[in-house]
């Protein structure tokens, strides 16, 4: 678990509009920059700028995912949230994400504001992603949608792409949540991925591809560690079975 962050700078309160970011580096100093000065901060790597609160009968149930994208552990406030690590974490376009990556300390038309977005999202092309994770039931709200105005202005301002989401779509979470139990490296099985690559050059159903072994245990798990991967490409839309096909990625020395 990271420090608990005491903030010490503070924005100078003397323009109309303005927008700061307040975070902490990779080695945990803070910085505070004007929006405009903050492009080239990988945020990705930063220290998270605020310590999630864990009590007797909260109603949130924050905890810990490790993310395979970056190998680190990542410190989430609520089970949705870390629904939302998984299925970055699957996505073949994100190259890295932070939760609680920085605070947004403004002044806007309506007055001051501040606000910590949830995820922080680099794609693998070098653009960014900001994610708002908010219960289905408080998206709607009035101040929801205030703070969800006034964080989209800011990242077009950065020239980010914003979004704020609640529950995924139930079957590629299904999918993706099936898959990620695999995610780990594959280790002494190395060599059953080459075959299963090899025999699937073309597409073919989970089950024909497994047809070699008589109790395929093992290669039936380095399938699904190949497809968490995209090293076995197949439709996440669908429901996973064994008619579901799969076919060989074309760069096959992707670990």
């Amino acid at each position: 678990m990271s420090p608990k962050r005491t903030r010490r700078l503070r924005p100078v309160r003397h323009a109309a509009e303005q927008l700061f970011i307040h975070f902490y580096d990779a080695d945990g100093t803070e910085r505070l920059l004007l929006a405009d000065q903050a492009a080239d901060v990988r945020f990705e790597t930063c220290v998270p700028a605020r310590d999630i609160p864990s009590y007797a009968g909260q109603k949130h149930t924050p905890g810990f995912y490790w993310a395979v994208s970056s190998d680190t552990v990542l410190e989430y406030e609520s089970f949705l949230e870390a629904r939302w690590m998984k299925l970055l974490d699957f996505d073949a376009k994100v190259a890295r994400f932070a939760a609680q990556p920085f605070i947004f300390e403004g002044i806007d038309a309506d007055g001051p504001w501040t606000h910590y977005p949830d995820l922080f999202v680099r794609r693998t092309d070098g653009s960014v992603l900001l994610l708002d994770v908010k219960n289905p039931e408080q998206i709607g709200k009035p101040k929801v949608r205030h703070q969800a105005r006034r964080t989209a202005a800011a990242c077009r301002q950065l020239g980010w792409d914003y979004q704020m989401v609640g529950e995924p779509d139930p079957q590629l979470w299904a999918t993706v949540e099936w898959l990620a139990g695999y995610r780990r490296p594959l280790n002494a099985a190395t060599p059953n991925a080459q075959i299963l690559l090899f025999r699937a050059q073309h597409p073919v159903s989970i089950g024909e591809l497994l047809s070699l072994w008589p109790d395929p245990q093992v290669e039936r798990a380095v399938t699904y560690h190949l497809m968490w991967h995209h090293r076995l490409l197949f439709d996440p839309t669908q429901p996973l079975r064994d008619h579901t096909r799969v076919w060989a990625a074309p760069d096959l020395e992707r670990a």
